[in-house]
């Protein structure tokens, strides 16, 4: 059996009866409605009226003039790179402490990904660090084309010191907002603040259409052109004609009726996974060493996922194996990208700040389904592990 199958038979395994998992999906009282109506009407495939009343959802949510649904927050970011015309050989900078699909849809493009640390604060990209980055590219006469902007685990990023830096330099801004749909800046939804945003439905996420994704913006051309080049590109003609390279990335009416449900709750996750958060914050911030992240002033994060800073004593592998033995899921950091196999060879710009967060760092069990039965066996094993 190939390594990746026995990868992937080992996870199914690992969902043991009473498992506590990391993030899984928590349906409301509507989706079913929804599906059930696109099964009934015969509304299957990417067409449909689920789809138009999804975007429309977001819309309304986000105060975004524009949503194109998608099967991927990945396939967002992908079109998001087109959309501003990246073009092989430009330059594209990133967040460096975030997971792998922020970057690779700038390998997509055949272009460089350029990494940027993170400030404490937020754990997010670094104002000061970026204009550094973008001081030494000009001098090596290559001004990168875009700019990937990541939220961090539902924690805004420093959107106004960015986007100055950004403007100053003529660059847009693509915000990642795969992991803060919710989350506010200022009183404005992260992901509407750059000139694209993107968020994910995947299932681990705040809510899900099982897999998906959405890009927004206020820009109507760029809205036009993302569902253009998410239905394959098809030129306006009366058989298949195709003049540019498109992709099969629009998402199902029928996931997206699971999207309009899940939309209807997600106040009520936001609040869930905010209480988990503060549960765990008063329970366990007693233990020395152990840090939690505070929210900035101006800034509203979802806690998609509550993530602490273990004490120096304290190993997260071991902490998570440990764990693992009392059938709980936790995760490590991000490892950040410039340390990853695959972008090792490309440019970073920073302190290292993120590889010591990831040193450091355990994602606890945010499900907003977790009862507090769950959550007290949590803490009653993490205060066992961490006071020994």
């Amino acid at each position: 059996m190939p390594p990746e199958f026995q990868h992937r038979l080992l996870s199914y395994m690992n969902y043991r009866p009473g498992r506590i998992f990391l993030s899984v999906p928590h349906m409301g009282d509507h989706e079913k409605n929804y599906v059930q109506k696109a099964l009934e009407d015969n509304w299957v495939s990417t067409e449909g009226p689920n789809l138009a009343g999804f975007e429309h959802d977001i819309c309304q949510h986000t105060n975004a003039r524009f949503a194109v649904a998608v099967n991927s927050g990945t396939a967002a970011l992908h079109l998001a790179l087109r959309l501003l015309g990246v073009q092989p050989g430009d330059e594209v900078l990133c967040s460096t402490f975030t997971f792998v699909a922020s970057a690779n849809p700038i390998l997509y493009v055949c272009a460089t990904p350029v990494f940027v640390e993170s400030e404490p604060e937020t754990w997010n990209m670094c104002p000061k660090t970026l204009h550094d980055a973008l001081v030494a590219r000009l001098a090596y006469k290559k001004l990168p084309a875009a700019i990937v902007l990541t939220h961090l685990y539902g924690m805004p990023a420093k959107v106004k010191e960015i986007i100055a830096v950004a403007d100053e330099f003529g660059i847009p801004v693509v915000e990642d907002a795969a992991e803060a749909l919710g989350s506010r800046y200022s009183g404005h939804q992260v992901g509407t603040l750059g000139r694209v945003g993107t968020f994910s439905f995947n299932g681990n996420k705040i809510i899900t259409t099982s897999g998906g994704g959405a890009l927004v913006t206020e820009d109507q051309r760029l809205a036009e052109q993302a569902l253009f080049l998410a239905t394959q590109a098809k030129d306006s003609a009366p058989f298949h004609q195709h003049s540019q390279m498109g992709y099969n990335y629009r998402l199902s009416n029928v996931s997206a009726g699971i999207g309009r449900g899940q939309m209807e709750v997600l106040e009520k996750r936001v609040k869930q996974r905010r209480e988990i958060f503060t549960f765990y914050k008063n329970q366990l911030q007693h233990i020395e060493g152990l840090v939690f992240l505070p929210e900035p002033k101006g800034c509203f994060a979802n806690r998609w996922l509550t993530t602490v800073l273990l004490p120096q004593r304290h190993h997260p592998e071991d902490i998570r194996l440990a764990l693992e033995e009392e059938n709980i899921e936790t995760r490590p950091f991000w490892k950040p990208m410039h340390l990853q196999p695959l972008f090792a060879q490309y440019p970073y710009y920073g302190d290292n700040l993120s590889a010591g967060l990831f040193e450091r760092g355990l994602c606890l069990p945010s499900s907003s389904s977790l009862s507090e039965e769950d959550l007290e066996k949590v803490v009653k094993h993490l205060k066992r592990l961490l006071e020994e």
